[in-house]
């Protein structure tokens, strides 16, 4: 394991076993190394070995605890919220190949919705971003994003099926700091469905978010439509750690879903 110093230990521990799963190092239903071979291997103590098996568990990437071993776990890949603003680490941490083809990138006026989340007046130009994103090659989200026009620019510099765009950006210095989420479910229409390689009306789970800088400018709004059958999310709750979750119910009329909107820690 490399040795970041700035990087605290209990961090570095969790990205290593979590690159250990991804690997396949550690397999689906591997029993993890006890607490007290951890510390030998790492040179360290019990605390941070705790604090990154800890980790692991809140991502649902082991189970066990309560005295049970903790093991990798095998399911239905899972999407916390601590990592929803980074499909590519996300695929990554669960042992899965991400991908993406990108459709279009472009300079246009912001759509009425867009325009509100990202508190823009009407006709105000961004950049607009259509992709669809792979599990293991097989089509599981499509992602549509608009960033505000001086945080899109920079992504004409980018080969967007290379990789994380919000990775590349947090590179060029954008401050992507949180995100408000909103989840519901919607009928695959007829572009998600060809997309998606799906029957038109198929249930989708859809995620809206806008991500904020540090000061809280919004710079970025995304609609994301999820096949549930290849992923779902998860958040987790403790008595020392709340997160910020709300549920909303809508307006009858509007013929829409519960939804539910979170902040990531």
């Amino acid at each position: 394991m490399s040795i970041q110093q700035k990087t605290p230990l209990h961090v570095r521990l969790s990205e290593e076993f979590m690159r250990r799963i991804a690997s396949g190092d550690w397999p689906p239903g591997f029993q993890l190394p006890s607490e007290a071979e951890l510390c030998r291997e790492f040179g360290t103590s019990r605390g941070p070995i705790r604090q990154a098996l800890a980790f692991l568990r809140s991502e649902g990437a082991v189970t066990g605890g309560r005295g049970r071993p903790p093991m990798v776990r095998s399911s239905v890949p899972t999407q916390s919220f601590s990592t929803f603003n980074s499909f590519t680490e996300w695929a990554t941490g669960i042992g899965k190949k991400p991908g993406q083809r990108t459709l279009e990138v472009a300079r246009r006026e912001a759509s009425p919705e867009a325009a509100d989340a990202l508190d823009l007046a009407p006709g105000t130009t961004v950049v607009e971003i259509l992709r669809v994103r792979y599990l293991d090659q097989v089509p599981a989200m499509i992602e549509r994003t608009t960033f505000v026009l001086e945080v899109g620019r920079k992504l004409f510099d980018f080969d967007t099926d290379s990789g994380s765009i919000f990775a590349y950006l947090k590179e060029q210095g954008v401050d992507l700091h949180s995100a408000r989420h909103t989840i519901d479910a919607v009928a695959a229409s007829d572009e998600d469905a060809e997309l998606l390689e799906q029957p038109e009306g198929t249930p989708l789970l859809r995620e809206r978010r806008v991500t904020r800088s540090a000061d809280g400018q919004p710079l970025e709004y995304s609609e994301d439509r999820y096949l549930p059958a290849l992923t779902n999310f998860t958040i987790d709750n403790t008595v020392e750690r709340r997160a910020a979750l709300v549920r909303i119910h809508t307006d009858p009329g509007s013929h829409g879903p519960a939804s539910a909107k979170g902040a990531p820690a």
